[in-house]
């Protein structure tokens, strides 16, 4: 079946459609992870994106619920350059193609996805809109232009969770991790995670390192999360602009004031800042991939890390007491923080790498050793 995809300033391609039909929109983004599709699609905190394969043959490893992030794909949209028709692995349960129709999922392959990322690079990300079957090119257009823009998103509530749960470790097979914890607790400690958008490999991480781990709705009241008397509160990765959470940055201010040992990721690590005084801003294009380089300002040491996010925090309005341990060697935005004097840390890349190298698994630990001591 026919596919188009349009952008907001009328740039329009024509392929062919994967996954279900219909019509989709979001802002048209890019990432160069050459594996870890499922994950990619699974990541909540592609809600409201399309996403954009840069390698240039996707789907030929099929699909496993063994590798889900999250209960469902997220993303708005999928693109690739060729929808491989056979899976060949024995762990795969389905095609691609299947696996997007199944989950109501649009997307196009068979366009020049060089052209397109190479557009969004130099242009910055925009607005587009996919349509399958006999959709014309004006109307894509006209659609993306009439999407909301990504700054100024609350797009938590779409993903979080509706009441708090128990990540439930049975049948999940942890004892499949590469590498094993480096560090694991020597108490059960228990941990209060904020679910703005939260990947599972993160609750899996943390279990693995010894913790017992609660999974709290975005908008739950601190107080609700400090009554429990957590050993550590864990933010999570998410959607949207940091700016527009104006209930999670309240919530965080109030953990932090009380002392409990926090540790954030993506999203995570913004609210934080944000909680702080400091401010976020949107990038270009964004950072989205598998194979980013970030250094360890304290060591010099250089981690290949994973990353997914479109806001970075703004160097210049950070308070004294938050000091940058981490930086991206790409462009030199703020990669990681960590307050002078109460126990929280934060990055911006993904350490639970899946997909991805394993550079930063460390950071686990250290968050291990903060609850520990308190």
């Amino acid at each position: 079946m026919r596919a188009v995809l349009g952008l907001e300033d009328g740039t329009c391609y024509e392929g062919i459609s994967i996954g279900a039909p219909g019509e989709t929109g979001g802002e048209v983004v890019f990432n160069t992870s050459l594996t870890g599709y499922q994950e990619i699609l699974t990541d909540p905190s592609y809600a409201g994106q399309i996403v954009t394969m840069t390698a240039a043959e996707i789907g030929n490893y099929g699909v496993t619920p063994e590798d889900r992030e999250s209960r469902a794909p997220r993303v708005a949209g999928f693109i690739v350059r060729d929808a491989s028709p056979i899976a060949s692995n024995w762990r795969a349960s389905a095609g691609l193609d299947q696996y997007l129709d199944a989950n109501h999922i649009v997307g196009i392959g068979g366009i020049d996805t060089r052209a397109l990322t190479r557009k969004l690079r130099s242009g910055g990300v925009m607005r587009g809109v996919i349509a399958t079957g006999d959709a014309s090119l004006g109307h894509v257009v006209e659609r993306a232009r009439a999407i909301p823009q990504m700054e100024g998103s609350d797009l938590v509530r779409d993903v979080t969770c509706a009441a708090p749960f128990e990540w439930n470790v049975e049948g999940d097979k942890l004892g499949d991790l590469v590498p094993p914890p480096d560090r694991v607790a020597s108490r059960l400690l228990r941990v209060a995670a904020y679910d703005f958008g939260v990947k599972w490999n993160l609750l899996r991480r943390l279990t693995a390192h010894g913790c017992h781990v609660r999974v709290y709705p975005a908008a739950t009241p601190a107080g609700e999360l400090l009554a429990t008397g957590p050993d550590g509160v864990f933010l999570s990765n998410g959607p949207g602009d940091p700016a527009a959470l104006g209930y999670a940055i309240e919530n965080v201010r109030a953990v932090l004031a009380a002392g409990v040992p926090v540790f954030g990721v993506c999203l995570g690590h913004q609210l934080l800042a944000l909680a702080l005084g400091a401010r976020t801003y949107k990038l270009k294009f964004g950072h989205r991939g598998a194979n980013h380089p970030v250094r360890d300002v304290a060591t010099g040491k250089v981690e290949i890390t994973s990353q997914n996010h479109g806001f970075a925090v703004d160097p210049g309005t950070l308070p004294p007491e938050l000091q940058v341990t981490h930086v991206n060697l790409y462009d030199g935005t703020v990669e990681g923080l960590r307050h002078a004097t109460k126990p929280a840390s934060c990055v911006q890349y993904h350490p639970e790498a899946s997909p991805g190298p394993h550079d930063s698994q460390y950071l686990f630990g250290q968050f291990i050793e903060a609850m520990e001591r308190r």
